[in-house]
């Protein structure tokens, strides 16, 4: 293959990478160690179809630059103080320790310092991208353990920002390296200080005049211009072109603009990523590992198990009980993605002798691997390790019981999102009795203080719907689109209950035979119901005579709409059709005896004025859905308010700080 053929390089990645990426989404296996797994069998030290060329690393080097640029997109100086505790303390500690234990086990083996401190900064790294996943997908994100793993990510993240300044500096000889990092820690001050004083200035200015072009091309031109021109002066002024994405990325979070450039740039970055983690799989020298396959087992075995008790020492240090530390450090043990960005760094400056990079690059490889499977075996690893669990378990169980005691012919729904809580609003309405069970405890928190009856826990475990009391409930409803679950808590159901009627939400009618059989009395397709929604308005406004039934469903409908505006978000509301950065949400706020407005009326909040609505107010476990304007607030209300996120971002500011 001569060396001007490149079309024939990018059929081959793009047919390897569709193959094993397809494979790898079937095993639900993260598409980073499928693109990994692409880069070992076409490189060089492998198969041999694609050649590590200094053109196809730097070509691979921009998924690295567009990854910088969303961390800094979703980096927010606020939430880093308000988590300072968790990322500066928790998060610190970890990295640090890590580091400096890896220096001693480096020098120990006849390493450099040198050496042992990138190793340390490699090995101290976890996936952002599959335990974030993890949490999101099993609601995690908000809980106990969730928060403390987000708050280690957030420093791992902020702390391969020196480290990449570090890296290349640290192959220096001795008696330049002080002056090197000086010299490259002056460059980096500069340069931030630049781009942040002059960029703050210039971005917003320049996204308002694109905007109001109302062309996606041009946003889309001016997101790449903005992102790459900042990642080459970066480059220019002798520092990396992911600092520079990163600073490119904060800039562009400050203004309102930031959702957008979020689903704009995604695709740029999720395919040069992709193209990234080949060309790291590419550095992978089969026959080495080959060789020295009893030095990788013990490298893994010592970086999964090394930061395991690190991360459980620092969690218990923390004052965390012991299974928050023990599910913190299940997660944060293996690899991550940064630890490859710093590695193939580490590899372009010879930082690293060949052999130790190698041995290091196949344990990390293996250990992401083993990523999922620990991940999915945490909680029940916890649970044999922590008596105390099975008790925390139980009075989750009492409570939900205890709540459920005085309800009777009650409705019981499984899963309050959207559709839960819409459905909650109908039947309180109609004054019939519920109770809903949500595992948000974000959601579950922010609707139980708007007085809403939902309470924490699993509805998929039978002895959670016998607390909800489902022996005496007349009705379950799962408002969920999620078949798997969904049949288990028909199981459940069936056993105890064979004759209370179950409503099924469902996205469309694959499973409605599967669902009937499992003993779902009703089941709601939301794309059926939808076209059934669109032919109606359509008859309407064709002059198709409706009788009476038809005049109240229309009646219905239009008085939904008012009564269903807004819900109370959680970490399950990923997708993007069902959290848009415009559409209102509620919120909880809790008015503190030394909050700026006690005192104050509801009219003199002037609340419209931005954009905000409020929907009820709790007073001493009392709701109010229509509070008089002229009421003043005092220190323990509860206001519910509608409105987007920024909206109600405002309005907090402004209830409690004034």
């Amino acid at each position: 293959m001569t060396d001007h053929s490149t079309l024939p390089l990018v059929l081959i990645l793009l047919a390897t990478a569709v193959v094993v990426v397809v494979v790898f989404r079937r095993l639900n296996m993260p598409a980073i160690l499928g693109y990994l797994l692409v880069g070992v069998m076409v490189g060089p030290n492998a198969l041999g179809f694609v050649p590590d060329t200094p053109g196809t690393r730097y070509l691979a080097e921009f998924g690295v630059v567009f990854l910088m640029f969303s961390i800094g997109l979703e980096f927010s100086l606020p939430q880093l103080m308000a988590m300072r505790r968790l990322v500066l303390g928790f998060g610190g500690l970890q990295v640090i320790i890590s580091i400096l234990v890896v220096i001693g086990v480096a020098m120990a083996a006849g390493l450099s310092w040198q050496a042992g401190l990138i190793l340390g900064g490699i090995i101290a790294m976890s996936s952002t991208a599959i335990i974030s996943k993890f949490l999101a997908e099993q609601t995690q994100l908000h809980s106990a353990h969730g928060k403390q793993i987000m708050g280690v990510l957030l420093f791992q993240d902020l702390a391969v920002i020196p480290l990449l300044v570090l890296v290349p500096a640290l192959a220096l000889p001795g008696e330049q390296i002080a002056m090197q990092i000086g010299t490259a820690l002056m460059k980096a001050g500069a340069v931030l200080a630049v781009i942040l004083i002059l960029g703050q200035r210039i971005m917003r200015p320049l996204f308002h005049l694109v905007a109001a072009q109302k062309s996606s091309e041009l946003f889309v031109l001016a997101v790449l211009l903005v992102t790459l021109g900042l990642a080459w002066a970066t480059e220019a002024a002798g520092l990396s072109l992911a600092l520079g994405a990163f600073l490119a990325g904060m800039l562009i979070s400050e203004t309102e603009y930031r959702y957008q450039v979020e689903d704009y740039i995604k695709p740029f970055r999720d395919v040069l990523l992709g193209l990234f983690f080949i060309t790291i799989g590419m550095l992978l020298d089969l026959s080495i590992i080959g060789q020295r396959w009893a030095l990788v087992l013990l490298v893994l075995v010592a970086l999964i198990t090394l930061k395991f008790f690190i991360i459980v020492g620092v969690g218990l240090l923390m004052k965390n009980d012991k299974a928050v530390a023990l599910r913190c450090a299940l997660a944060l043990a293996p690899a991550g993605e940064f630890g490859f960005v710093l590695l193939s760094l580490a590899g372009r400056h010879q930082s690293l002798p060949d052999a130790a990079m190698q041995v290091v690059l196949a344990a990390m490889l293996i250990s992401m691997m083993l990523s999922p499977l620990i991940l999915a075996q945490s909680e029940r690893i916890v649970m044999r390790l922590v008596a105390s669990e099975w008790e925390a378990r139980a009075v989750q169980l009492q409570q939900l019981a205890i709540h459920a005691m005085s309800k009777k012919s009650h409705v019981i729904i499984c899963g309050y999102g959207r559709s839960g809580q819409s459905l909650a609003r109908f039947l309180e309405q109609e004054k019939v009795s519920m109770i809903a069970l949500d595992g948000d405890p974000m959601r579950v928190k922010q609707a139980a203080a708007a007085g809403d009856s939902v309470m924490f826990g699993d509805a998929a475990r039978q002895e959670v719907l016998t607390a909800a009391g489902l022996p005496r409930a007349s009705a379950v409803v799962i408002s969920f689109a999620d078949t798997h679950a969904a049949m288990t808590i028909l199981s459940h159901v069936r056993e105890l209950r064979p004759d209370i009627p179950v409503i099924v939400r469902t996205f469309d009618d694959t499973d409605v035979e599967k669902l009937k059989a499992a003993g779902a009395a009703e089941i709601v397709a939301e794309v059926v119901e939808g076209s059934l929604m669109l032919a109606t308005q359509t008859m309407l406004l064709l002059g198709v005579p409706l009788n009476k039934v038809l005049a109240r469903l229309r009646q219905v409908r239009g008085e939904r709409y008012q009564l269903m505006r807004g819900f109370f978000p959680g970490a399950t509301d990923t997708d993007d059709s069902q959290l848009d950065a415009l559409q209102p949400r509620l919120q909880s706020i809790v008015i503190e005896s030394g909050a700026a407005s006690v005192g104050k009326t509801i009219a003199s909040l002037a609340l419209d004025q931005i954009d905000v609505q409020l929907t009820a107010l709790r007073r001493k476990g009392v709701r109010n859905t229509q509070p008089a304007l002229d009421l003043r607030l005092d220190g323990g209300d509860v206001l519910v308010l509608a409105g987007t996120p920024e909206a109600l971002a405002k309005a907090e500011i402004l209830l409690l700080q004034g």
